[in-house]
């Protein structure tokens, strides 16, 4: 990631840090805007925090991070080579879904964030990443049951063409190991897009 990305990252996390935009800054430890290498121009897209990333202020890092850092590792990427982040910065209370007038408030640090990185190659992560994805670059909505492991390519005037891959959600398959294999194979599809790129 060349220093000025880096540095325009930067500056957007330290206002996701600061932001009051809705009630959830009220209840953070910390807010946590995303990380990750970007070095192989892709981004993941998750849901909003849990528990230890309010407390780390980093994303992936309970027990659904553990199994994205295995799953990256079975296609030979780690977390230097994807930026990874939430639609919602800031942890919903006991993890309930983010209501829809507090994506709405953190859209705007998603939207700049994709601006400023230019990805070639998004990944959703769970329905809510991929609802958001679907109403901003105008994806007819499926659901996440039907549309993972899909290749769908955007084709929009502010991000230029991406490819957009929705998956399951790294804690799905903890709850229900029935998605694993599922999950795995979504990721051997991501592997071979990067091949071919």
């Amino acid at each position: 990631m060349d220093p000025k990305t880096r540095e325009e990252l930067e500056r957007i996390a330290e206002e996701i840090r600061h932001c009051t935009r809705c009630p959830l800054h009220k209840s953070r430890t910390n807010a946590v805007p995303g990380e990750g290498g970007f070095q192989r121009g892709v981004l993941m897209i998750g849901e909003a925090p849990g528990r230890n990333e309010d407390l780390q202020g980093r994303p992936f890092v309970g027990r659904a991070g553990q199994l994205l850092n295995e799953l990256l590792d079975s296609i030979g990427l780690t977390r230097d080579d994807v930026f990874i982040t939430n639609v919602v910065k800031c942890r919903p209370p006991n993890n309930r879904d983010p209501a829809p007038e507090e994506v709405k408030a953190c859209s705007p640090y998603l939207e700049r964030q994709i601006q400023v990185l230019r990805p070639r190659i998004i990944v959703t992560l769970g329905r809510h990443a991929w609802k958001w994805v679907c109403e901003h670059f105008g994806i007819p909505y499926e659901s996440i049951s039907k549309a993972h492991g899909k290749i769908y390519r955007a084709s929009t005037l502010l991000y230029g063409v991406i490819t957009v891959i929705p998956m399951y959600h790294p804690a799905a398959a903890i709850y229900n190991k029935e998605l694993l294999p599922v999950l795995r194979e979504d990721f051997q599809k991501l592997k071979a897009l990067l091949e071919d790129q």
